[in-house]
């Protein structure tokens, strides 16, 4: 069967009608012969997002932007209307999923959805308005973070200026000086401290030698100890026996025999103050007392006499001569002489 060529060119023609329309379908996001599920999103700003640019769920290219209009009556929101398709019919979105306008790297963005952690099981319907938010891109974040870094650099480098300033005010000639004169000093103090260092250790080596003697000293003692040990081991055993015979000391009787004696010694002390027996007589009698005292100051009288005027008591005889005065027998004047000589002088 032949065509002719006005049939050839009408069939050409109809065929490049239907690519044109394909590849004007396909430049502008949507399938090469159409029919995707398409929904809307608001925003606050277009986030430079740019017609035709991808929607990627997962990382994955689901669809694409097909427009970006200004929505002046819209609040803060909702000033940008943007519309996009979803190429693959089995990709549903369920209720709480999110269109965000974010960064997949440095210089792509894209129209990310975010799928809801927790779904109720029920979806968008084909031409629904979804939620939509505009991510904080990595420029804007690394500049939040690098501005106050910045700013703290800054305020170190006036400071470092400043300082500079300073020390270079204070660098001139006299300064010099004194640094250097400081520098002298320290090797001073170092060569003293490496002279102390010497001398330290002759010190620890002699005393190295003295302690080898104190210990020499202190074995000499061990030994000794250990010779002596029957003689502390016989020593500790009689301290054993004796602490054995106190512990079987009768103390009971003692204690006994002892509170019998204080109890005599308080009757006693009890009938002296009641004015019973001799002693408590004579504590309480004061009459009794006084001439007690009164006969001693009469016998100290007649002692006294005696020693001044013994012929007056004794009589003597002197070659012939008698002295008159009393006079006693031999006995009663050995009892005189005895009695003299006990008395005090």
């Amino acid at each position: 069967m032949k065509f002719s060529k006005e049939i050839k060119a009408a069939l050409i023609a109809l065929l490049a009608i239907v690519v044109l329309i394909a590849g004007i379908n396909f430049l502008k996001g949507n399938s090469f012969f159409g029919g995707d599920d398409v929904y809307t999103a608001y925003f606050p700003n277009s986030g430079q997002l740019m017609v035709s640019s991808n929607v990627t769920l997962d990382g994955v290219e689901i669809g694409k932007v097909l427009s970006i209009q200004s929505n002046p009556k819209g609040d803060s929101l909702h000033k940008v209307k943007m519309t996009f398709n979803i190429h693959n019919s089995d990709i549903r979105l369920p209720k709480g999923s999110i269109a965000e306008i974010g960064s997949l790297d440095f210089f792509t963005k894209a129209l990310i959805i975010q799928l809801p952690t927790v779904g109720d099981g029920t979806f968008y319907k084909v031409g629904s308005t979804i939620p939509g938010r505009v991510s904080v891109d990595m420029v804007t974040q690394v500049k939040a973070y690098a501005d106050p870094i910045s700013q703290k650099l800054q305020t170190m480098m006036l400071s470092v200026d400043k300082m500079v300033g300073s020390l270079s005010s204070f660098w001139d000639t006299t300064a010099t000086s004194e640094l250097e004169g400081s520098l002298k000093q320290v090797k001073l103090t170092i060569k003293k401290l490496g002279n102390v260092a010497d001398e330290l250790q002759g010190f620890v080596a002699a005393e190295r030698a003295q302690f080898s003697k104190i210990m020499a000293h202190v074995e000499a003692i061990t030994l000794n100890l250990r010779k002596s040990n029957d003689q502390i081991t016989g020593i500790v055993g009689n301290a054993r026996k004796i602490t054995d015979e106190l512990v079987t000391a009768d103390f009971k009787g003692t204690i006994l025999e002892a509170q019998t004696t204080l109890k005599k010694f308080n009757m006693v002390l009890t009938e002296v103050e009641k004015g019973q027996g001799s002693l408590g007589k004579l504590i309480h009698d004061e009459k009794l007392y006084a001439e007690l005292v009164a006969t001693n100051n009469d016998l100290q009288n007649l002692v006294k006499d005696l020693e001044a005027h013994p012929e007056r008591y004794v009589h003597l005889s002197v070659i012939g001569r008698k002295t008159k005065g009393l006079q006693l027998s031999k006995e009663n004047e050995d009892k005189l002489v005895k009695m003299l000589d006990s008395l005090p002088e």
